[in-house]
């Protein structure tokens, strides 16, 4: 995530103040040199880090935080309440026209930042809410732009209005609105051409879509990994058509992640979603108070709680309780197995799900060391190079049968032996312990719980 390296760094620095028996105000305002030092480091805006440490400086260097039982812990809090105020202090959310009158959203941004796949995430997104969007294809210059909403549209089970790229946007706009009606669609978001940069005639597009068709909410998506341009860009665009909420895509990238920091308190536009990954599905509300945790290493357990229940929703009841059943007998077999690896990928994966936990101190670093994906990968390929009825009964995975697995998933003989027999081990466990799999939510991961194997082999179960 875009944090990572600013959070490994910021552990580090509070590590050591909570290590103190009692601080100074020297010790404070060393520890606020180096987290000054941090967010430079990670592109924050100079004004916004240098307000924010003024903040923290004027709130930690105090009696009542100095000589109080746990002074460490106490200058913690407040850096995160004034982390939790830059990034916006509270959650904000699109509201709607009331009954069934069509809501209008105009996404815009410079191109590249992922704005028409966005459109069909944030669609995705009010579907949940009961609604039923309408996606409209305003960028008529990029080309295969209609086809690429199209056929998110059809993946998310939108519909999407267009008229081709020899029609004008406003006329494209107005038209939508009638189509709406008549289709009892009642959200309606505008996918506007994208700029390589600040263009005077295309911002006039924008501009003239307005004034012909009545906008109820102007978003503007940045790409969280051009760093300061995001603010630049997001005071642009707010200046001249005014923007009423933000969507920073690409957060999930490896960058510093300084956009988010600095882009609330430049322009004072708040940030309403994150997008989290390529999937249609991985865009995120943005939560001031939760981004916050994570970039200080406390985690963020109430979002891993979403998806878990957002999972939960998706998942055949009934297949669920077959499995339940199979799992408390110890019956489970490698079908049982992809069910689970797929199911942790729809979450994002097992490195997601735990960079969500409170780190307690632990590294990026440490934390790499301990999850080893392309042994999960291998793990995966050798269970889909079984047949059907090796993956339903692992008693017929005899010598030979390993060889030709070995053979097929392009790993040693060796490795598909210590999988098998740490598999025949789990099944065992499971068996007499019972208990294990006793909650329902809890058995979808917890009855796996990495376990490792001979030599550190390590099992995502």
């Amino acid at each position: 995530m875009a944090f990572e390296n600013l959070t490994d760094k910021l552990t580090k620095v509070f590590k050591n103040l909570r290590s103190k028996g009692r601080l100074t105000e020297e010790d404070v305002k060393v520890a606020l040199k180096e987290v000054k030092l941090a967010l430079l480091e990670a592109d924050v805006n100079y004004k916004v880090v240098k307000n924010f440490i003024k903040s923290v400086e004027e709130r930690a260097i105090g009696t009542e935080v100095l000589e109080g039982l746990n002074p460490g812990q106490a200058v913690v809090k407040i850096v995160n309440e004034e982390l939790t105020k830059t990034l916006g202090d509270e959650t904000v959310e699109l509201k709607f026209e009331p009954g069934q009158a069509i809501t209008v959203i105009m996404l815009c941004g410079l191109q590249g930042a992922g704005k028409t796949t966005t459109a069909a995430k944030l669609a995705g997104q009010f579907i949940k809410k009961g609604k039923k969007p309408l996606l409209v294809a305003l960028d008529v210059y990029r080309p295969a732009a209609i086809k690429q909403l199209q056929v998110n549209g059809e993946k998310q089970g939108v519909d999407v209005f267009s008229m081709g790229d020899n029609v004008k946007p406003v006329e494209i706009a107005k038209q939508s609105i009638e189509f709406a009606k008549q289709n009892h669609h009642n959200v309606i978001i505008f996918d506007t051409a994208g700029r390589l940069h600040i263009d005077d005639a295309l911002m006039q597009e924008l501009v003239e879509i307005k004034k012909n068709v009545t906008v109820h909410k102007t978003i503007l998506v940045v790409d969280a990994m051009i760093g300061q341009d995001s603010v630049n860009v997001a005071k642009d665009f707010n200046d001249r058509i005014g923007i009423d909420g933000l969507i920073l895509s690409k957060m999930d990238g490896d960058t510093r992640g300084g956009a988010a920091l600095s882009i609330k308190a430049v322009t004072g536009v708040p940030i309403l979603y994150v997008g989290m990954g390529e999937k249609l599905s991985d865009l995120e509300q943005f939560y001031p108070d939760r981004m916050a945790n994570r970039i200080l290493g406390m985690g963020d357990v109430l979002t891993l709680i979403d998806k878990v229940m957002q999972e939960t929703e998706e998942i055949d009841t009934d297949k669920e309780k077959d499995m339940m059943a199979r799992l408390k007998k110890g019956k489970f077999d490698f079908n049982d197995y992809l069910e689970s690896m797929n199911q942790m990928k729809k979450m994002g994966g097992l490195s997601s799900m735990l960079g969500l936990m409170p780190n307690m101190g632990i590294s990026k670093d440490d934390l790499e060391g301990a999850i080893d994906e392309k042994q999960m990968k291998q793990m995966e390929a050798i269970v889909l190079s079984m047949t059907k009825k090796e993956r339903s009964n692992p008693k017929l995975l005899n010598p030979q049968r390993k060889h030709r697995i070995a053979k097929g998933a392009g790993v040693d003989i060796a490795v598909v032996n210590r999988f098998v027999k740490q598999f025949e081990q789990t099944q065992k466990l499971m068996k007499q312990m019972p208990g294990l799999m006793g909650g329902k939510k809890k058995g979808r991961f917890g009855g796996f719980g990495g376990m490792g194997g001979p030599g550190g082999f390590k099992m995502p179960f």
